[in-house]
Formats: structure tokens, sequence, C-alpha cells
């Protein structure tokens, strides 16, 4: 199909909602923003799925209940803009609508994020030709779920995830010495000959 594309501005990155390191929640909690405004009702806030810097790949309803125990490996092909951009993965189940979420519950599972300097491991320091496609893993560490029948697996993609991981400046200056911050247009292939996507460790019923 055709490429997803969007805008990455340092400036606005996606927030952390939750995981283990985030230092302000710990463990799942629902994927929507925090609000503007303190004390405001939950259907004010907007679901970090509606951000047009996050690309979102969902499963139709699961017919059956699915296992997945293990690390999850995400392959993508990208390009952008920029000399160096972040790549960030992270793998949800996604509950359906109730009373107390008319959206349904989106509950984080695992993330992790590629530097693209350091695509070619983290020995090796090489800035991107912006256009140029290149291939670049993302390796979530290992979880253990049972998505219920009825609810979906749903994969973000996105180029921050913050304070969780330290947003990229895009400049390709020395890391930790960047002198300015830039937006970059960051694009994702998922076509037969670049076919972007991630490899889940399914355990078959039984």
């Amino acid at each position: 199909g055709a490429p997803s594309r969007y805008t990455f501005d340092p400036a606005h990155p996606v927030p952390t909602i939750g995981a283990s390191e985030s230092g302000f929640i710990e463990g799942a909690a629902h994927q929507q923003e925090p609000s503007p405004i303190a004390g405001s009702a939950g259907s004010l806030r907007r679901p970090l799925a509606a951000r047009s810097d996050v690309l979102v790949f969902e499963t139709e309803p699961l017919a059956h209940d699915v296992e997945i125990t293990g690390a999850i490996d995400v392959r993508l092909w990208i390009s952008s803009s920029a000399l160096d951009t972040d790549f960030t993965a992270k793998l949800l189940e996604i509950y359906p609508p109730n009373e107390d979420y008319p959206r349904g519950y989106h509950m984080n599972l695992v993330d992790a994020i590629i530097r693209a300097r350091y695509r070619d491991g983290f020995d090796q320091d090489r800035l991107m030709e912006p256009g140029q496609v290149y291939q670049v893993r993302i390796a979530l560490p290992p979880t253990s779920n049972l998505f219920q029948a009825g609810h979906r697996i749903r994969l973000d993609i996105a180029s921050s995830n913050f304070p969780r991981y330290d947003v990229n400046p895009n400049t390709g200056e020395p890391m930790g010495r960047h002198t300015r911050t830039l937006q970059a247009q960051n694009t994702v292939y998922h076509d037969r000959l670049r076919p972007s996507h991630a490899v889940l460790p399914i355990i078959p019923p039984g």
C-alpha cells in the first residue's frame, strides 16, 4: 500500500502515558493525553491514537483469544527528511467501548525505540541521507498477554515517547550537544518490496 507519512515536531513530542520507566505512572494506563485543564473530565482528553504524528495499525476484533509470550520484533522500512530521527513502537491491547470508556480502553503493554543513527548498531554512528529508504529494527522486550476475543491487537509507530525517551532534535548534531531542533517529515513503507511488520510470539491454543 501507499506509505504512511507524518510530521515529527520535537517541540510537541508524544507523551509517555504509563510504562515501567515513565517516572509518573508505572505499568498499564489508558493511552490518552493529559488534560490541559486540571480536574477536567476524561472525555475531553484526546487519545494518543488521534494525534497526527502517531501511526496506528490494528487488527479487527479478534474472533478468539490470542496469547503472546516472548519478545516482539518490529521491522520497519523508513525514510526521513532529517539526518537523524527516532522511531518508536508500542504494542497495545484495545478493549471494546464500555460505559466508562466510550471509545474503548487502550492499554499499553511494551514499547521501545530506535535512533536512526544507530540503526546498524550502537558502535556505529551513521547519519541518514534525506529521502533514502532504510530498514530499522525495534526490539520490544518480552511480555506475556492474553488478548481476549472481541479485543484488538494494536501497534503504534511514532518518533517520540517523552519523558521515557529523550526527544531527538532531528538535526544530526553530536548527541547531547544540539543547538536547535528541526521538524522531520518521516515515512514508514508497507508495500510488497518494503513490508514493514511486527513478529509476535503467538502461543498455539492448548
